[in-house]
């Protein structure tokens, strides 16, 4: 798969990673304060959507601009950060995306998209865009959490070369299923590549 990336450094920070990257069918850019409406409608809101997430469907677009604000601050500290997903025809927003990174060498990834943009292959080409700049950036562990019942990110992880670590016991909360209940989680690990 071809990944673009398009945009400069950071004067300041030679790290910075382009805002912008490109694959077969998708744009994926850094989130923008203006998104927030478009985020909230297509994904951020719907109960279908964001049953699996590791936070709370957004109830009021003021939500979103916290998620926004917050993209920001990460984008601040990190080399990269939260992603917006688009389809590169018509610039439909499809989801997010992103790094979550907790020291320069690890960071955490996944996916969320709205509901017409399922079982088209727009989560493997989204996160192997990730995989890939996980790898420009000089991560050495890059992992994905996932709610054991969600069969269909479980497959998409390991289509993009993430394998099972550990099940952890009630270590996250799925605020969408039982608000304020720890509850089991699987771990996947990006498998070390061979050249």
């Amino acid at each position: 798969m071809k990944v673009a990336s398009h945009g400069a450094a950071s004067a300041h920070d030679p790290m910075k990673t382009f805002e912008t990257i490109e694959t077969n069918r998708l744009l994926i850019r850094r989130p923008r304060l203006s998104d927030a409406a478009a985020v909230f409608e297509r994904y951020a809101s719907d109960p279908d959507v964001t049953r699996y997430v590791g936070w709370p469907r957004h109830t009021d677009v003021s939500q979103t601009d916290g998620f926004l604000s917050f993209s920001d601050v990460e984008w601040t500290r990190w080399p990269a950060g939260p992603y917006l997903i688009f389809a590169r025809d018509d610039r439909t927003l499809l989801g997010g995306t992103g790094l979550g990174f907790e020291t320069p060498t690890t960071a955490s990834t996944g996916y969320v998209l709205a509901r017409d943009a399922w079982g088209v292959g727009y989560a493997t080409e989204a996160l192997t865009a990730m995989v890939g700049l996980a790898e420009q950036l000089g991560v050495k562990r890059l992992y994905a959490l996932c709610h054991p019942d969600h069969y269909a990110s479980r497959h998409v992880l390991e289509k993009c070369g993430f394998t099972l670590e550990e099940l952890r016991r009630r270590s996250a909360e799925f605020p969408n299923l039982q608000p304020g209940v720890a509850a089991d989680v699987l771990c996947y690990v990006l498998s070390a590549r061979t050249p």
